[in-house]
């Protein structure tokens, strides 16, 4: 099975498959509205906006796993979302991306790239002693990590990046603008 096999809940339970993204660049993310990585609602709304026309979409899935930092339901989601960073691209039901209820596309994505570290600096390095407090084998098994953990989708459906939350945006922006 691959990428357009899967599917996942929009907000409005409705089912979308993912070969309506057939032929698109697609950044699937795990989002939260109390994060300190929140903010980069605002650099994934600056892609859509500057890449949307040539073929980019996103699928946006809050999950509420790391520390509570989605409490609210779908609607107060969305709401705050566009109140705070005008997000345009659609949300997706409340979901979970790691565990034994975790939604199938998550569990795919994990398959096809699993952690390779949350590189350099400050944040990387309070992420990785957090993390060890948390599970000391973090940095040998695929699930994710935290919230806005990014994979990036070529046109043909290939995962061909994932983006810890503590990667610059800019070189998630480079990766995406490199498949348009």
């Amino acid at each position: 099975m691959g990428f357009y096999d899967q599917s996942v809940i929009n907000a409005a339970n409705e089912e979308i498959s993912m070969k309506d993204y057939e032929g698109k660049v697609v950044l699937v993310v795990n989002t939260a509205t109390g994060c300190g990585f929140t903010p980069h609602y605002k650099d994934i709304e600056a892609m859509y906006e500057k890449y949307h026309d040539r073929g980019f979409e996103v699928i946006d899935v809050p999950c509420n796993q790391f520390a509570g930092q989605t409490p609210g339901n779908d609607e107060e989601i969305h709401e705050f979302c566009t109140l705070n960073y005008n997000t345009q691209f659609p949300q997706m039901k409340k979901a979970d991306v790691n565990g034994e209820n975790a939604i199938p596309l998550f569990k795919y994505l994990k398959e096809q790239k699993g952690f390779e570290g949350f590189g350099k600096g400050p944040a990387a390095l309070a992420m990785g002693v957090m993390l060890s407090k948390i599970d000391k084998n973090y940095k040998n098994n695929p699930e994710i990590k935290w919230n806005f953990t990014k994979f990036v989708i070529d046109r043909e459906g290939n995962v061909v990046a994932r983006f810890e939350p503590t990667a610059k945006m800019e070189n998630v922006d480079k990766c995406v603008e490199a498949l348009l």
